[in-house]
């Protein structure tokens, strides 16, 4: 049995090898057709494309990612050829979490915004954007939500329209997967809704922004922050230039996410090849890297918030390292050292 696996994931190797599998670890952009053709399985990221021309004619029965995001997959493709897809869904929810709020309290300190009586309008409430909404009411933001499959799924009487969320609100963060109905749905008319002054966040997928349509917004807009950007891993450097936090796709990269997105790619692989002993896999790290990094921020200001948040994760050092080689975007990704969560 043979799996092609993407070098980049951590806690991976030798993992599989003493079940009897021949494990093949390469660059995941560079994953070709010829590696794969023997393949049984395979544990990739992002940067990997399972399509046809990838797939067609080989023997890959099961890909399991290691991130949340499936829009590198062809599923309709996949389901015809009958090939298992497996998901790291809410791997990263809390890497997220923690960026999301070092750069907004980062960027309104550096700005002098004010965040106290704000409104957060979260667009996407899946896992990441609960967890969001969670610590945004804790504090004391107040929230709106706007995701309408989930919505009309569950009967959420508590969501509101696109429309009256850009209107009202003071912070605006993307959470949204990449499909058709959300590539490009921040676009003209969408920053023509925002509220003038209002803080942007993307650290969902690039192609969910229309850059030209953003960089015309940024004069209006309080602070702009982007994790997330078309055309990865060649970075609009204009853009770049005209946001508040610039980071290279790493809003997720903390050490309790990478350990959950690897351990539920190899428990998926584990239980479709039936190696039991994989069955509860987790990686092995030092005990007290384990759990996040609990946090007390009840009755503190803004300016006391601001400081725990940079101590636990100083974003503004992600930034700076960015903006100075903004093409090293795959190396600065791939290096990267692994941040601790934090919990309320």
């Amino acid at each position: 049995m043979k799996i092609v696996a993407d070098k980049n994931i951590p806690f991976l190797e030798g993992v599989f090898e003493p079940y009897g599998f021949e494990v093949v670890y390469l660059e995941g952009k560079e994953i070709s057709r010829t590696d794969v053709m023997d393949a049984d399985a395979l544990i990739i990221r992002t940067r990997t494309r399972c399509d046809a021309e990838l797939l067609e004619g080989t023997k890959v029965k099961v890909i399991a990612t290691a991130t949340i995001g499936t829009d590198h997959i062809d599923f309709d493709y996949c389901n015809s050829h009958q090939i298992e897809i497996c998901n790291a869904r809410g791997c990263n929810a809390g890497g997220v979490l923690q960026y999301v709020f070092s750069a907004l309290y980062g960027a309104a300190s550096r700005k002098g915004l004010r965040l106290d009586d704000c409104t957060m309008g979260i667009i996407g409430v899946g896992n990441v954007g609960r967890r969001v909404e969670h610590l945004a009411e804790y504090l004391g933001f107040k929230v709106l939500k706007c995701d309408p499959p989930r919505a009309a799924a569950e009967h959420r009487d508590d969501f509101c329209s696109l429309e009256e969320l850009l209107a009202g609100s003071d912070v605006v963060t993307m959470h949204t997967p990449l499909n058709e109905s959300t590539r490009g749905m921040a676009n003209e008319a969408f920053f023509e809704r925002v509220k003038p002054g209002a803080i942007f966040i993307n650290a969902s997928r690039g192609e969910v922004v229309v850059d030209e349509a953003l960089k015309r917004a940024v004069p209006k807009l309080g602070a702009v922050i982007i994790d997330t950007w078309n055309n990865e891993p060649h970075v609009d450097k204009e853009l770049m230039d005209m946001v508040d936090i610039a980071t290279p796709h790493i809003a997720g990269y903390s050490l309790q996410g990478k350990q959950n997105g690897t351990a539920l790619a190899v428990r998926a692989v584990a239980k479709y090849f039936h190696i039991p002993e994989l069955y509860d896999f987790e990686p092995e790290i030092e005990v007290e890297d384990r759990e996040p990094v609990k946090l007390d921020l009840k009755g503190k200001n803004q300016g006391e918030i601001t400081a725990i948040f940079q101590y636990n994760y100083p974003i503004f050092t992600d930034d700076f390292m960015f903006r100075l080689h903004p093409d090293n975007f795959e190396k600065m990704r791939s290096e990267y050292n692994y941040r601790r969560e934090v919990v309320i």
